[in-house]
């Protein structure tokens, strides 16, 4: 399953998001409950509709290419100290 979600992204859903000046990197896949954590970084990571970005986009795409997907979670970097 990680390998189908990693080709995804780097076939559809980057492609598209670095056309905007964003990006998308993979956090984590859990196969036991269908949960796939991505970051979004550059424009994406501070754009007003990252979230619909993330379920409108990332989420809808990694689904339809990968069933076993059943959601899509944000994971947030913390944020730099100094």
């Amino acid at each position: 399953m990680r390998d189908d979600v990693e080709k995804t992204l780097n076939e559809k859903i980057r492609p598209l998001l670095q056309s905007h000046g964003g990006d998308v990197e993979l956090v984590n896949v859990n196969t036991e409950s269908g949960t796939v954590t991505v970051r979004l970084m550059g424009a994406c990571a501070g754009c007003p509709s990252a979230r619909l970005t993330l379920r409108a986009g990332v989420e809808r795409l990694l689904r339809e290419a990968v069933p076993e997907v059943k959601e899509v979670l944000a994971d947030q970097e913390p944020p730099e100290v100094g």
